[in-house]
């Protein structure tokens, strides 16, 4: 086994809880593949709480960091000081294993010669489950990658001098740590991912499988969600991209002809007869009826739910002239954003109201939207809060209690649009004077890069947060209805990818929309 490289020298840092159960065996399996490389480590710096039993191959020099830590940041930064290497190997193993492949130390000293401004080193990884060897892809960083969800894996190789420039690991955060380190590398640095297509992943991750929706963010703690808020502000002010408390607002614009509606609400659907009566009803029982409804059904000519609108319309069963009118508008494109932006071609309202096909409206949600608009004239979009319920088979709707009622309240007047950088969603319904809708360029039709059928007004409210003031109804105004032909029900993780790619691409966009603005300001 070649000793080093020659050039410079890696420390690596593991987790050891061998009191846990099967600790003890995973962690020297684990181990067995680090002393097994090609190229061997420097050192090894063990974090733990446990007794440590001590190496009895005693290939490399071993230190034991124990200590009365609180946070991920106390250890790591510890055993940064303590550590010699030019780079740091860390594996992220605690309670899981993490098995490096033969070849990932020179593999990522290649990666070091050849980034001269190396700051981390991350690769795609094979995710053993259930007996199961499934390959994880990860995403190529880019600025826009301002998740903090987003897998990174479990391996990460750190430059120590590009730590040592963003002052090391942060010591004060709970949660965030690694979120925090990478957003500081990235602004140094670079991020260098290695991607494989079949049998080229560099090491293992043993775990339990999970299943994804796009609610999981939400049974995450308050305090976590803060934190994370407060390590991306901060990234965003040392990168000049920080929007602060009223920058940017405007009036919002007159419209440029005369309404004959206060909203037109607006429904893209294919293929959902079953659901979109329910969604009418929930508009025909609101406490302002000065609205129109303009349904688009997007999935042609022989799509059943144009039967089911058509009983609304003039001459159909269920019509009332007493009712909001209902208007039907059919394409063959199954494009949600160009379904939105013909109903806005022809709206006679003065505000777009949200609504899904499958959601439903509460009694008093757009009066409410409209007591929002009508406080200030510097607001240009009113995002209002949601419940999750639950279609079941025998039709009847269930309130989902064990999700909390969507309110983002992480979303305030000083920081909110900076936030919104952060998370995938801002709230429902999102409400739009049409005006700023045809000022901003339409909703997305699939024309942003990575974009299909998902986050089609995502890059629209960024656009609107930067120029206008957002406003928000705290009470829950609408409902979100899962069933299983529902998008959010459970997703698969190259869907997870495919539409993080989207909105992380809108996010790059945003961001560099943000710095030219401030530096505008700064120019006045």
């Amino acid at each position: 086994m070649k000793r080093s490289t020659g050039q410079f020298k890696v420390s690596v840092i593991m987790h050891y809880d061998g009191e846990a159960p099967g600790g003890d065996e995973r962690f020297r399996n684990d181990l067995a593949a680090v002393l097994n490389q090609t190229i061997a480590p420097a050192e090894l710096l063990i974090l733990t709480n446990c007794n440590y039993p001590g190496d009895p191959l005693g290939t490399i020099p071993i230190s034991v960091i124990r200590g009365d830590f609180k946070t991920l940041g106390q250890w790591l930064e510890t055993a940064r000081k303590q550590a010699v290497g030019d780079y740091l190997l860390y594996l992220d193993n605690a309670g899981i294993s993490v098995k490096l492949k033969r070849s990932y130390l020179a593999t990522a000293s290649l990666m070091a010669l050849k980034y001269p401004t190396l700051g981390m080193f991350y690769a795609d990884y094979e995710l053993i489950s259930d007996g199961q060897i499934k390959e994880v892809r990860l995403l190529k960083h880019h600025a826009g990658r301002l998740r903090d969800n987003q897998d990174y894996g479990r391996v990460m190789f750190f430059s120590s001098k590009a730590l040592s420039r963003i002052g090391g690991f942060d010591c004060g955060l709970k949660y965030k740590t690694l979120y925090d380190t990478r957003l500081k590398l990235s602004e140094v640095a670079e991020l260098v991912h290695v991607a494989n297509k079949f049998h080229g992943s560099l090491y293992s991750v043993s775990a339990g499988s999970q299943v994804h929706n796009v609610f999981d963010y939400l049974l995450a703690g308050r305090e976590a969600q803060i934190e994370a808020e407060t390590v991306l502000t901060a990234h965003l002010k040392r990168i000049g991209a920080y929007l602060a408390p009223g920058v940017g607002h405007h009036k919002r614009p007159t419209p440029h002809a005369p309404y004959q509606y206060l909203a037109s609400v607006i429904i893209p659907v294919n293929r959902r007869p079953e659901f979109i009566s329910t969604a009418l009803n929930s508009i025909f029982n609101q406490t302002v009826q000065a609205i129109e409804i303009i349904v688009v059904i997007n999935g042609g000519a022989d799509d059943p739910t144009i039967s089911e609108v058509q009983k609304y319309l003039p001459d159909g069963e269920l019509y009332r002239a007493d009712l909001p009118p209902v208007r039907l508008l059919v394409a063959d494109i199954n494009n949600i954003g160009l379904s939105l932006d013909l109903g806005i071609q022809v709206a006679r309202g003065q505000y777009y109201v949200q609504l899904d096909s499958d959601d439903r409206l509460k009694p008093e949600a757009i009066e409410k939207v409209l007591q929002v608009f009508n406080s200030d004239e510097r607001i240009g979009i009113v995002i209002g809060s949601y419940e999750v319920w639950e279609k079941k088979s025998d039709g009847d709707f269930v309130r989902m209690a064990q999700i909390p009622v969507v309110t983002h309240d992480e979303w305030t007047e000083e920081n909110g649009r900076n936030n919104l950088l952060h998370i995938n969603g801002a709230g429902a319904p999102r409400c739009i004077p049409i005006a700023i809708i045809r000022e901003m360029g339409y909703f997305g039709i699939n024309d942003e890069q990575y974009a299909r059928n998902y986050g089609e007004d995502y890059d629209l409210v960024l656009k609107i947060s930067e120029k206008y003031r957002v406003g928000r109804v705290w009470e829950p105004i609408y409902e979100v209805v899962r069933h299983s032909g529902g998008t959010d029900h459970s997703i698969d993780q190259a869907t997870i990818d495919r539409n993080d790619e989207a909105k992380d691409y809108m996010r790059l966009q945003a961001i560099q929309r943000r710095i030219r603005l401030n530096r505008r300001q700064a120019r006045r």
